[in-house]
């Protein structure tokens, strides 16, 4: 009797090609954008059959968002420390993901698309939220400890805190320094510090 319970194991190799398509996918979309990404120019770029592609994805909305989620796994929300530090260590991870990496490259692609595309906008918009509430969730717990103003909006403190980071990428081309990043912090929560 088969346990069903029991984790599916996961042939290596499968889990290799996946890896090697996601990362073919997220190149393309850095250099062509959603627009001109095609299955074959994915598979193309990462030496496959379409065939291997579609026998893990439905089509070039799902191997996006998979290849899109395949960049968010790196952030770790920090679990000890004042709500400064915690916010702190949260947007030095965001800073050098706004600087030189593979979601870097992709964003504009992706807000692209998001402005084009309502599927892609619902995607865009669910792993946004996702990432925005892990801050809100540590804005939210300095709230209870005391350290910010019970009536702060916290969204929009999110906001005003990953905002600066946003702009400077897509406008003017020029990461966020992480070094910048404490000054940041104390300059959008200094006002909605308890105490």
């Amino acid at each position: 009797m088969t346990d069903l319970s029991a984790p599916a194991l996961v042939d290596p190799r499968v889990e290799r090609s996946r890896a090697v398509i996601l990362s073919a996918a997220l190149a393309v979309l850095g250099e062509i954008g959603y627009g001109g990404l095609t299955i074959e120019a994915v598979a193309a770029r990462a030496g496959v059959g379409k065939s291997t592609i579609y026998r893990h994805w439905t089509g070039k909305l799902d191997l996006v968002e998979d290849a899109i989620r395949s960049l968010k796994t790196e952030t770790k929300l920090p679990t000890t420390g004042t709500v400064r530090d915690r916010v702190i260590a949260l947007l030095r991870q965001a800073s050098a993901a706004m600087g030189q990496s593979t979601w870097s490259t992709c964003l504009p692609a992706i807000i692209d698309a998001a402005e084009r595309d309502p599927e892609v906008l619902a995607i865009h918009r669910r792993i946004a939220s996702e990432r925005r509430q892990q801050l809100i969730d540590v804005l939210a717990e300095g709230v209870a400890a005391g350290d910010l103003a019970a009536g702060a909006d916290l969204p929009l403190l999110a906001d005003c805190l990953v905002g600066p980071m946003i702009a400077r990428r897509l406008l003017l081309h020029d990461p966020f320094p992480a070094e910048a990043v404490p000054a940041l912090v104390d300059q959008v929560l200094g006002g909605v510090t308890e105490g």
